[in-house]
Order: structure tokens, then C-alpha cells, then sequence
């Protein structure tokens, strides 16, 4: 089942249990899915991929929201904004463990044969095309560097 159909299914149910926030989140979701499909060029169907990208660039701006709302002691946006992550969250693929991510990580050092910090970009290239949407840029980026180290 395609991510638009099931977030169709979870609005409707949203809607009947009168769920004000989740709603919404839930929409916000749908426009963005629906705004990726009429862009110029795009045949209308999104692959897993794109839909894996999109939402976890909604994840992202979310996080980055909340942050600046934690710093402003703005606590209304902030819900509004933990809740929609939450969401959001849950349509990802299940991100992966600090153990796992640096496993997959000194895999990809061997096959690319990294060893000094010099080979970051290499890694970091390889790292984030087969890591994208199981784990944050910030913490593969980080972990290449303890690697590299």
C-alpha cells in the first residue's frame, strides 16, 4: 500500500476520533505528498524513496523547529510541533541503533577502503546513499569522524 493511501486511511480515522492534532499532521503530511506529485517533471506516483525523503525532511524542519521554540520558551509551539514529529515518525522506516548505525559504518569503511580522516567525503558519500531515511545526517557525519579518527 502506497504511503498516500494509508495516510488517506489514517485521516479518515483521525476524523472520526476527533483528533484535532494528529489531523492536522496528518494533512500537512498529504499536502506535501500531493505537492511532490504535481511538481514539474514527476510522473505522479512517488517511489519509496522520494516518499522516505520527503518525510524525513518534514522530520527534520520539525526537529529544527522545536529547537528554536525550546529556546524561545515558546512551550505551545513546541507541542504542536513534538506532536507533529511524532506523526510523522511513525510513517519512517525504523532508524537505526548507535550500534548498528557504526556496524553498517565500518562496513562501508572497509568496502570503500577508508582509513584517515582525508577519506571523509568518500564515506561520507557512500554512508549517507545507503543510510538515507535509517539514520540522522548529524550522527552519521559524527560517527565517520570517531571512525576516521
Amino acid at each position: 500500500m502506497s504511503l498516500k493511501t494509508t495516510i488517506d486511511a489514517q485521516i479518515k480515522a483521525a476524523m472520526l476520533a476527533r483528533e484535532q492534532g494528529r489531523l492536522m499532521a496528518l494533512r500537512d503530511i498529504k499536502k506535501l505528498i500531493l505537492l511532490e506529485e504535481t511538481k514539474e517533471g514527476k510522473t505522479g506516483e512517488l517511489t519509496t524513496e522520494e516518499e522516505t525523503k520527503l518525510l524525513t525532511k518534514a522530520a527534520k524542519q520539525r526537529k529544527d523547529s522545536a529547537d528554536i521554540y525550546r529556546q524561545q520558551n515558546r512551550e505551545d509551539l513546541l507541542e504542536k510541533e513534538l506532536a507533529e514529529l511524532t506523526v510523522i515518525e511513525e510513517f519512517l522506516p525504523k532508524q537505526l541503533s548507535e550500534d548498528e548505525l557504526r556496524a553498517k559504518l565500518e562496513e562501508i569503511k572497509a568496502r570503500v577502503g577508508a582509513s584517515a580522516p582525508s577519506d571523509m567525503g568518500k564515506m561520507m558519500g557512500v554512508a549517507t546513499k545507503e543510510l538515507a531515511g535509517l539514520a540522522d545526517g548529524k550522527a552519521i557525519s559524527a560517527m565517520v569522524k570517531a571512525l576516521l579518527a
